[in-house]
Formats: structure tokens, sequence, C-alpha cells
């Protein structure tokens, strides 16, 4: 199977924990676009009702031609279920997402969430984070004195580039790409990094995760975590 055939799997296979009434959270990203489209196909020929809370413009753009009724964040109480991908899971179930630039909008919806659900092909599944680039989102002022601090302290930090300019995220902000090989213990990490004054947010997302499913050439796996 190709990786788009196996996002498509677990994009569908994630969208059956999805109950009628239930508030939403859509995620962001390649294999989260196949769970909303299925979202999509449910309520045109089930009859699914649901209302979506997106993470990115891109995702509201997609639901909304969908059809999915939608809410932001702050017209909800709470979010039911949570479905979003992930750029790479440890084996202790900590996780890196950014690799998309929401990473604010998801880490948002997901302190909300009852219940979250990463999807992923078997390719995200590692021992260890640190492989793919840990995003920082940074506000515009400072950004420049942020870089300097990650690079003294060894992080190889790079700036998120889109169209040779500095990419812009949803909020407006900037992301600072952070190249370390081995991230040996994530939640401190991460305590870190909220640390440093200019960093809006991380791309760790510790201790979250509910449920993940893995596609991969032997079928779908369902990995319940907590």
């Amino acid at each position: 199977m190709t990786q788009d055939e196996l996002k498509k799997l677990v994009g569908i296979e994630s969208a059956k924990y999805v109950k009628n009434g239930d508030i939403v959270g859509l995620g962001t990203g390649s294999t989260a676009y196949f769970m909303v489209e299925e979202l999509g196909r449910r309520m045109k020929e089930e009859g699914l009702e649901i209302t979506g809370v997106t993470t990115s413009n891109a995702t509201t753009k997609q639901a909304t031609e969908l059809g999915i009724p939608l809410k932001s964040i702050d017209e909800v109480s709470h979010v039911d279920i949570l479905i979003d991908g992930a750029d790479e899971i440890s084996s202790d179930f900590q996780g890196t997402k950014g690799g998309g630039a929401a990473l604010l909008f998801e880490k948002i919806v997901a302190s909300y969430a009852n219940e979250i659900i990463w999807i992923v092909d078997e390719s995200k599944m590692v021992e260890k984070l640190g492989a793919f680039p840990l995003p920082i989102e940074v506000i515009r002022y400072g950004c420049e004195q942020l870089f300097h601090l990650f690079d003294k302290k060894g992080y190889q930090p790079t700036f998120r580039i889109n169209n040779e300019e500095k990419l812009v995220t949803d909020d407006g902000n900037y992301i600072i790409d952070l190249h370390i090989p081995t991230i040996n213990n994530p939640i401190e990490f991460a305590k870190e990094l909220d640390t440093y004054v200019g960093v809006v947010e991380h791309g760790l997302f510790t201790n979250m995760v509910n449920r993940v499913i893995v596609g991969s050439e032997h079928g779908v796996k369902t990995i319940e975590v907590r």
C-alpha cells in the first residue's frame, strides 16, 4: 500500500468512534483530511449529526465544503472527541505535532477534549522523539533573539520557510523548527520551552492521547493508551 492508502485506512477507521451528537475536534494534515472526508460521507449517507471544531483554516474550508456544521472552541463547553494526526509518537506515547503549522490551534482544541485519538501510518511510530524537527510557534517580535538563544543551546534552529519568506501561521506567528536528534525527556523539555518569553506554543504533546490508530501493510491496529 502507498502511504496515502494507509492514511485513508486509519482516517476511515477513526471516524467510526464519532457518535451522533458529538462535538468533534477536526484535526489538520494529510491523514486528518481523510477522517474529515469520512465524517462528511457519514453525515450524507448515514444521517450522522455532529458539530465540528476545527484546528486550522484549511480544515475549516474542507469541513465547510462537506457541509459539516462548525463552531469555534469559544462557542462550545467541551469537545467530545478530537481526531488528529501526529508527526512522531514515541514508545511511551508522547507526541510531536506541528508539521502542518497548526500546532497552536491543535493544542488549544486538545486541551478541552474528553478523548483524543491520533491517526498515523506506521512510519510515525518511533522509540524516542527527535528525528522529526520540533516546531516552536513564536511571535514575530523578538523571534531572532529566540532563534539565537536556541542556536546557543545547540538546538539547531531553522525558520520555517514558505515561498522564500518566513511561514506565517493561521494566528499570524512564525515557526522555528528545532533539529534535535533525540529528545530523551519530552515532558521536561516541554516545561523548559514553556519558560521562554515569545514562545506561543511548542509541538510537544505530552500525556494527552487516549487512543492511537496505526496503519500498516498488515492492516489497521488500534492501541488503547489511557
